[in-house]
Formats: C-alpha cells, sequence, structure tokens
C-alpha cells in the first residue's frame, strides 16, 4: 500500500525537518538534504534516524 499523497505533503525528515519524496520503487522515503532514505515496511514509514539508510547525495 502506498504513501498517499495528502500523508507526504504532511510529512517531514525526522532528522532536519526537510521535504520527504517516494522513492522511485515506492518502498523508502528520501530526504534529499539529509542523503537518507528511511524505508517503508507494510505500508508504515519507519522514521527513526538511526534505522534510515544513507543515499548519495544528488549532484546539481
Amino acid at each position: 500500500m502506498p504513501i498517499s499523497a495528502k500523508l507526504l505533503n504532511i510529512m517531514a525528515c525526522p532528522k532536519c525537518k526537510g521535504d520527504l519524496r517516494l522513492n522511485p520503487q515506492n518502498d523508502g522515503l528520501i530526504c534529499d538534504c539529509c542523503a537518507l532514505m528511511y524505508k517503508i515496511k507494510d505500508g508504515i514509514p519507519e522514521m527513526l534516524i538511526e534505522e534510515a539508510i544513507p543515499i548519495q547525495k544528488k549532484e546539481d
């Protein structure tokens, strides 16, 4: 079950309070500012900073 657009609009990164976006596989929420991905398991986002997965930052 994907995250609804309404819920995604009110969610924020727990580390920097920035915006989140769904990854292309729809199994994680990405914070581009922190370069972290928060996994989504069984439709529930795991928003614990210590369990976030580091990702490569996008180059501008």
